[in-house]
């Protein structure tokens, strides 16, 4: 699957220089992965369709949510590993303010560089354990990083909603949610070029 293909795909509009500079953290991604390990995908292929696309298929499901807040959208990324889905949605979206946090020394020295390179100006990156983290957000997101159960207990301090990128409907987690917290909609995700189940969970305190 080719990039632009898959905005295309996808329906989203993005500033004019997205597509470029999603293109350089690509290639980022894939420089530092043979020295790094950041990823277990080598496929310059398939990081476009298993991390852009995936990444960028999110982004006006929480848009649309949020904005319905009339809220400016500040957005931190949990876990975030190499910057996903946190750096991809801060390149489409450059108006919103992110924050990634990663305990793990070598992803966030690629995301700082990579941050650099691109000239993320919207991007603040934390080296931290996320229970550590002070500050507070319109939404905070996780992809694959823990069950819901976890999510909550460890990033619930931070926003009162919550979004969990998931592969198939999670429903034992769901039914594990702690007291205080419930699901509000749980959101099929097509990304191209990806054939197994995505979705994302919305999450917000009662």
């Amino acid at each position: 699957m080719r990039l632009a293909e898959g905005i295309a795909a996808l329906e989203l509009a993005l500033p004019a220089e997205a597509e470029e500079k999603l293109a350089g953290y690509l290639a980022l991604l894939v420089k530092w992965n043979r020295t790094y390990n950041l990823t277990a995908i080598r496929d310059p292929e398939e990081m476009v369709t298993h991390h852009l696309l995936d990444s960028l298929s999110v982004l006006q499901l929480i848009e649309k949510s949020a904005l319905a807040g009339r809220q400016d959208i500040s957005l931190a990324d949990v876990g975030s590993g190499a910057g996903l889905p946190g750096l991809v949605l801060a390149i489409a979206r450059p108006a919103w303010r992110i924050t990634s946090i990663e305990a793990v020394e070598k992803k966030v020295a690629f995301q700082r560089q990579a941050k650099i390179e691109l000239g993320l100006a919207n991007v603040s990156i934390h080296y931290a354990r996320v229970e550590g983290v002070a500050e507070t957000f319109t939404d905070t997101i996780s992809r694959a990083f823990a069950s819901l159960a976890d999510f909550v207990r460890f990033a619930g301090h931070l926003s009162s909603r919550l979004w969990a990128m998931k592969g198939v409907y999670p429903a034992d987690e769901v039914a594990m949610l702690p007291a205080g917290w419930r699901l509000v909609a749980s959101h099929v995700l097509s990304v191209p070029g990806l054939g197994a189940e995505r979705h994302l969970l919305q999450l917000e305190r009662t």
